[in-house]
């Protein structure tokens, strides 16, 4: 049976003789889909299709209840078939802040989305979610050499090339790890940030897990899909970070350290990212993603520059795109 006969099906029966239409809401990188069910009397649905043999809609279910304890505004679930992998959701709306953010507006919708991040981080509680281990976090750079550079460039690293990339990534892990622990919902960012009356509304979050303190905010501030001059963002994350102070989160005491703390789990998952990119087109056939590469490849050679620890890697950098290699951080 057609996933899409399936969802009719299911709606004929959670409303029967109600008239509605269905229409395709969004699409993201993974397998699900999301409907949207409209109704005569103007109101609306969303319908999220994750087939089970791919997705499992448990996690999703989970999260939004953590997100509604925390007070964070995310869809309410209405009904749900876990075995055919469908969930009726509520309709949080049209506008993404990707879709509405520009220099007038972009200050208020990210104190929103700041202080809707500091209300789940404050929510955190142990067992409740995955933890954001060296072994998940080790998969996640193995996506960079394997995908990225193998598979897209086509030029698999030397020895030494390796031995570059994995020096770097000890530090990374390192630091990562020893961040304060909370909850990450991991991909927060203008995407999946909706602009509603109890601004935001909060999507995309069935992979949270326990993990450092600094990835969500590098996620809404380095985004995938668009950039902010580096004087707003230090703005922004120095705003997060005297809320989160305040409110008693465990973020560094002296704001540059907690700003490099940022910067090197941004690193992360900017390296984890273009991999993914590489790995949707290959695998999956989604080539749309490709075109933002050159974003992530900026951010980062802007971290492999600004600290000298990550020297070896702005260098591979710079062997891998064939550049002679920059003043200032050879070695």
């Amino acid at each position: 049976m057609q996933r899409l006969e399936l969802v009719h099906q299911w709606l004929a029966g959670l409303f029967p003789g109600r008239p509605h239409s269905v229409a395709p809401a969004s699409a993201d990188a993974s397998f699900r889909r999301y409907f949207r069910v409209s109704f005569d009397d103007g109101s609306s649905r969303i319908v999220m299709d994750a087939p089970p043999e791919h997705e499992d809609c448990r996690p999703f279910v989970h999260v939004a209840g953590l997100l509604h304890g925390a007070g964070v505004h995310a869809p309410e679930i209405l009904a749900q078939d876990i075995e055919h992998g469908l969930l009726l959701l509520t309709d949080l709306g049209r506008a993404t802040y990707l879709d509405v953010l520009d220099e007038s507006n972009a200050d208020d919708l990210f104190r929103d989305a700041v202080d809707a991040l500091v209300k789940w981080q404050l929510a955190s509680r142990p067992n409740e979610l995955p933890p954001y281990d060296e072994a998940l976090l080790r998969r996640e750079l193995a996506l960079f050499p394997d995908w990225y550079v193998a598979r897209h460039l086509g030029t698999p690293l030397s020895a030494a090339q390796q031995d570059a990339l994995e020096s770097v990534q000890a530090l990374l892990l390192q630091n990562i790890l020893a961040q304060p622990q909370v909850y990450v919902h991991r991909d927060y960012m203008p995407r999946n940030l909706m602009v509603c009356a109890d601004n935001p509304g909060v999507l995309d979050f069935q992979d949270a897990v326990c993990g450092p303190i600094t990835y969500d905010v590098a996620s809404l501030f380095r985004d995938a899909f668009i950039s902010w001059e580096e004087e707003r963002v230090l703005d922004w994350a120095v705003r997060y970070w005297e809320k989160a102070k305040r409110a008693g989160l465990p973020v560094d005491a002296d704001f540059g350290a907690f700003y490099r703390d940022m910067e090197w789990m941004g690193l992360q998952r900017h390296l984890k990212v273009l991999g993914i990119f590489a790995r949707i087109n290959y695998r999956d056939g989604k080539p749309k993603y490709l075109a933002d590469t050159p974003r992530f490849l900026h951010y980062v050679r802007h971290a492999a520059t600004r600290y000298a620890q990550l020297a070896p890697l702005a260098r591979l950098l710079d062997e891998l795109e064939q550049r002679a290699p920059q003043v200032g951080y050879t070695f």
